[in-house]
């Protein structure tokens, strides 16, 4: 960062910014270097490769904020900016002497930095993750791939004296795989990723991946119609912890709260899920797509637990959002880029897991749904209701995986879900993902232990008994 302001500079701005009253002023400087691949069919059909920098400046003045950004980093322009910015803000002018604490630095723990790659072997990796799909099986007919990795390089600082100075890696290949026989065409989802570099890239991964979701793809086709109707779901640890996330991290985000739009509103200590069930949100969790060492507004990462023995310990919380309700944040504010002011967000979020053996939790059920991977969904944070897709299904008959099933949905309500796990896994397995709120876009990872929960409702193609001769 030193090729756009120094020290002296810095504070001058953020003591421009302030003179109107604002009560905080902060500082958003941004140097990202940029790489994403995209396939289809085989071809190369999109490739970015650049770097973009920026800074945003943030006003805070009680409930009230001022936001501005430019990628304009001239100091005099900045000044300006500063004094325009201020007008937003009325109140007792404020004068203040401001010395930075000593910086805190963070570099990247990437063993391979991505920007140090070659683009070919990038286009190569996204070609051979292509071709393991296609080799897998005939009934392959069409892939896309993407590839990205990012080189966040963030400078932050404010007038309470902070000065943080954060490089972040990330590196994520992902994989859809169709296919097709006479009468219907299926996909199988794959994806890797992590806040690491192309180490994360081993000689075979991506083509593991591809083989992956070739090989999803392929069994959906002789995948039976799933019976609907209310039953025992038992969610495999390999599905990912999308259900925590949407049905429950979200509603835990502080902003949502203090905006009375989360079905966890006012319910601290008080008991919101079995008592088997303990959730956290964990940005420390080392390699993670969802981990950071600070979060963007510089407050340094910590394990935050939501949920302990089912009692309700705890939002998650930005600067911002925390001061308005007398709280302290815990590190969740972040941000797209510098164009776009912080709010609440996960991280790793994640059920923690339990004592109960897996293969244990499918043998108590008599009749059910096995999980091994989630699809898309819709969540009502205010409510807590939610619909999901089920990518990868099977049902259990008689404490046995009986067959596989396709066109499963399963609905229900966050909170109650939570209270209706009768067993928790000793097992746990992760999934990543890009999480969209307030028109932003942010990498986390969710996680969860094999879960057994009572009386699901499950939507399905199919209605009535399902007592079938197994395969």
């Amino acid at each position: 960062m030193d090729n756009f302001l120094d020290n002296r500079q810095i504070a001058e701005i953020l003591k421009e910014a302030q003179k109107t009253g604002a009560d905080f002023a902060e500082i958003f400087i941004e140097d990202k270097h940029t790489c994403s691949i995209n396939s289809d069919g085989g071809k190369i059909e999109r490739l970015n490769d650049g770097e973009s920098y920026g800074l945003g400046l943030r006003l805070i003045s009680g409930e009230k904020v001022a936001y501005a950004s430019t990628n304009d980093l001239n100091y005099e322009n900045l000044l300006k900016i500063a004094q325009k910015t201020a007008q937003a803000i009325r109140g007792d002018a404020k004068e203040i002497d401001l010395s930075f604490e000593k910086p805190l630095v963070q570099k990247s723990a990437a063993q391979i930095r991505p920007e140090k790659i070659d683009l070919d072997e990038k286009i190569a990796q996204v070609k051979l993750c292509d071709q393991a799909a296609l080799a897998e099986d005939e009934h392959i007919k069409r892939t896309m791939v993407s590839y990205s990795d990012v080189n966040q390089h963030v400078l932050i600082a404010n007038t309470n004296g902070l000065w943080v100075d954060d490089e972040r890696i990330r590196t994520r290949i992902a994989i859809n795989a169709i296919a097709q026989d006479e009468s219907q065409m299926q996909t199988g989802f794959e994806s890797l990723g992590g806040s690491a570099g192309f180490e994360l890239l081993t000689a075979d991964a991506a083509q593991i991946l591809g083989q992956k979701a070739a090989k999803r793809a392929v069994d959906l086709l002789s995948a039976r119609p799933c019976p609907g109707g209310k039953m025992p779901v038992v969610l495999s640890s390999q599905a990912g912890g999308t259900m925590v996330h949407e049905a429950c991290g979200h509603g835990l985000e502080g902003d949502l709260v203090e905006k009375s739009m989360s079905a966890y509103k006012n319910r601290l200590g008080e008991k919101v899920a079995a008592e088997c069930i303990s959730v956290v949100d964990d940005p420390t969790l080392e390699g993670k797509y969802g981990s950071y060492a600070y979060d963007d507004e510089g407050a340094r990462a910590q394990s935050n637990v939501l949920i302990k023995d089912g009692v309700l310990e705890n939002y998650m919380y930005d600067y911002h959002t925390a001061q308005k309700v007398g709280a302290v944040s815990t590190a969740n504010g972040r941000r797209e880029s510098y164009r776009k002011k912080p709010v609440t967000r996960m991280s790793n979020t994640l059920i923690l897991p339990g004592k109960d053996d897996p293969e244990k939790i499918i043998a108590s059920v008599q009749k059910g749904l096995l999980v091994t991977k989630m699809g898309g969904g819709q969540v009502n944070t205010l409510s807590g209701d939610y619909v999901f897709d089920v990518a990868e299904g099977y049902m259990i008959i008689d404490g046995e995986i009986a067959y596989q099933v396709k066109g499963a949905t399963l609905a229900g309500n966050g909170p109650k879900s939570l209270q209706d796990v009768e067993m928790v896994g000793n097992d746990l397995g992760f999934a990543i993902g890009t999480c969209g709120k307030s028109g932003q876009s942010a990498p986390v990872a969710d996680a969860q232990p094999t879960l057994k929960i009572n009386n699901l409702v499950v939507g399905g193609t199919v209605s009535g008994d399902f007592e079938i001769e197994r395969r």
